[in-house]
């Protein structure tokens, strides 16, 4: 069954409405030299973390200049896992894999070169469409084909993310065929503030037995 992943939860109130409708896992964004409004303070982080219940995993999402900056970040809030946004490449993916016991995730652009590279570094890949600081959550999709054919090239899990809502994760799941995916300004209300039916929606149509994986 595909797995979903709600990310860029900025209150405790929104982490627990994911929770409560099913969400696999949550997302916490810290430690990116971008705007975004779905960023949290490193407090906020950890004790946004800190209440994610057992067998939801705890996801900080980061995008860190140097593998010490990561290791540090992953150190001061306790997720179960760090996803990488830009800013390393894949041998200091590596590294940082090897000096954590977090599950480490890798966001790659499909198009690129490196993809295998990083594959063979991290636990996961996340693919999403990015913008020009390499930052995600800019509500756009790319292509699902592309995509579909990653899943079958690499060795190791493959997160969608990119513009899904509760409208087209269903036909997401159904072309693509991936491990979770992956949903962040797709299911708010304004930026950074979760739309709790949105949410649920969205798990929903993920998650059902008739597009599961």
């Amino acid at each position: 069954m595909t797995r979903a992943k709600v990310c860029g939860v900025t209150t405790a109130a929104d982490r627990d409405a994911v929770v409560a409708a099913g969400a696999d896992a949550v997302g916490v964004v810290h430690g990116v030299p971008v705007d975004t409004p779905r960023e949290v303070d490193e407090a906020t982080a950890a004790s946004l973390v800190g209440g994610v219940p057992p067998l939801v995993t705890s996801v900080l999402v980061t995008m860190p200049a140097t593998v010490e900056e990561a290791v540090d970040r992953v150190a001061a809030v306790g997720p179960d896992a760090v996803q990488v946004h830009d800013g390393l490449s894949p041998a200091e993916l590596g590294a940082l894999a090897e000096r954590i016991d977090q599950q480490v995730i890798a966001v790659v652009d499909p198009e690129g070169d490196a993809v295998a590279d990083y594959a063979a570094r991290a636990d996961a890949v996340l693919v999403d469409s990015v913008d020009a600081e390499g930052a995600g959550g800019t509500g756009e999709t790319h292509d699902w084909e592309r995509t579909r054919d990653l899943v079958a090239a690499v060795d190791v899990p493959v997160v969608l993310a990119g513009g899904l809502t509760p409208g087209n994760v269903a036909a997401a799941v159904e072309t693509v065929r991936p491990f979770a995916v992956d949903v962040a300004s797709g299911v708010e209300a304004s930026g950074g503030v979760k739309d709790h039916d949105a949410v649920a929606r969205f798990v929903a149509e993920a998650t059902r037995p008739e597009v599961a994986v």
